[in-house]
Order: C-alpha cells, then sequence, then structure tokens
C-alpha cells in the first residue's frame, strides 16, 4: 500500500529519491502507520480486498506496498495465496518485512517488474499509480497487463482528480477516473465502471477493476 501524507494534503514534496516515500519525506517514516490509520486507509484497504476475490492457490501481486498494511490485510484475509509486495523505498521495506514472514517483500519498480508474463492471479494496488507521471503510469500499466494470466485481474484504489484546477496544480498526477480507466483499457484491459466514494479524511477515490481477458 502506497500511501503518501502529502497527496492527501495535496501538495508535491520534492525528494532526492528517484520515487516518492512511502511518507512523502524519509524523516515522516515513522509515524506513517498512524497517519494512515487516522485518514481511514484501512477501510480503503478492506474495501478494495472485498472487491478481489481472492482465494487460496493464488499468486498475487501488490505494487507500491509502502510499509506493508495492504499485503498483511490480504493473507490475512485470504490464508494460502502466494503473495509477492514490491516497492521502490527500502526504509519502508524494512518496516514491511517485520510485519509477515509470509509475504515476499522485494525492492522494485511498477514499471519494471522482473517477473515473467502470466504469472499472477491479482494484481493490486493502493493509492500509489499518482506518484507516477502519465508516461510512467502507462508503462506500469502495460507492465501489469504482461504479468497477470488470462482471466486475472488488477483492483486499485487511488485518488481523483475533481475536475477542477486547484487539485491538478498541487498534484499534477491526480487523475479523472475517465483518464485513468482510459490508461487500463489501452493497455489491453477490459475496465469495470469505477466506483467512486467520498470520505472525510481522504477526500475523493475510486475503485478500479481491470481483467485480461480469457485468450480465445
Amino acid at each position: 500500500m502506497k500511501f503518501s501524507i502529502v497527496s492527501v494534503m495535496t501538495k508535491v514534496t520534492p525528494t532526492h529519491h528517484d520515487y516518492l516515500p512511502a511518507a512523502g519525506r524519509d524523516a515522516l517514516l515513522p509515524f506513517y502507520d498512524l497517519m494512515t490509520r487516522l485518514y481511514g486507509v484501512g477501510w480503503a484497504h478492506r474495501r478494495l480486498l472485498s472487491r478481489s476475490d481472492l482465494s487460496p492457490g493464488q499468486r498475487v501481486l501488490e505494487i507500491g506496498c509502502g510499509t506493508g498494511n495492504l499485503a498483511v490485510a490480504a493473507i490475512r484475509a485470504a490464508p494460502g495465496i502466494a503473495l509477492t509486495a514490491i516497492d521502490p523505498d527500502p526504509l519502508a521495506l524494512q518496516r514491511a518485512h517485520r510485519k509477515s514472514a509470509e509475504i515476499d517483500f522485494e525492492r522494485g519498480y511498477a514499471q519494471e517488474l522482473r517477473f515473467g508474463g502470466g504469472v499472477f492471479n491479482r494484481v493490486l494496488s493502493a493509492f500509489m499509480l499518482h506518484h507516477l507521471d502519465d508516461d510512467a503510469t502507462k508503462s506500469a500499466v502495460a507492465e501489469l497487463f504482461r504479468v497477470v494470466r488470462p482471466g486475472g485481474s488488477v483492483h486499485i484504489v487511488d485518488f481523483v482528480e475533481l475536475g477542477h484546477t486547484f487539485s491538478r496544480r498541487n498534484h499534477p498526477t491526480f487523475r479523472s477516473t475517465e483518464a485513468t480507466s482510459e490508461l487500463l483499457y489501452q493497455a489491453g484491459f477490459t475496465v469495470a465502471e469505477p466506483d467512486v466514494l467520498r470520505r472525510r479524511m481522504l477526500g475523493t477515490i475510486a475503485f478500479y477493476t481491470a481483467v485480461k481477458d480469457e485468450v480465445r
């Protein structure tokens, strides 16, 4: 689960990394899990998992796992899945490793997945795609299509650009549901109508389901 405190506050924080740290800044990482609880991110995780149809024996990938909260919730909700969770932030991954020995936490980028084609039944992503610019998002979504098995699906929750200039100016990679759905469609997925909800602390968020059709 890649949730940035600065994202909720609609600010982009400069960083010397080639990724956005889990808490926006390395110095804020000790407060990350507390802040995500206060913002109600756990509710979004539970809703995302309820839409994902996880079952024992499935291979599952999470991109942008941060400190591992969604991954841990997934293992608890669906014991018996084989879960790999990746993130580029090594400090966040250190914390994630301490939460569960059942999950394969790895350093990696969604745009450059090391996995073979068609190996995962499900892919999960929580509050991560808005960290990427449009070109990087296109690359990431293409990679997701590559690694998902035919008949498998991708399940995403992310912030929504509200159609006014304020949110685009302060966080330029917030996207409309139409834009995100189009990126998934162009990658080859069949995309369901997004489920858009407003939460007091999180703001407007959307849940996406994208299916890689069976080969006929």
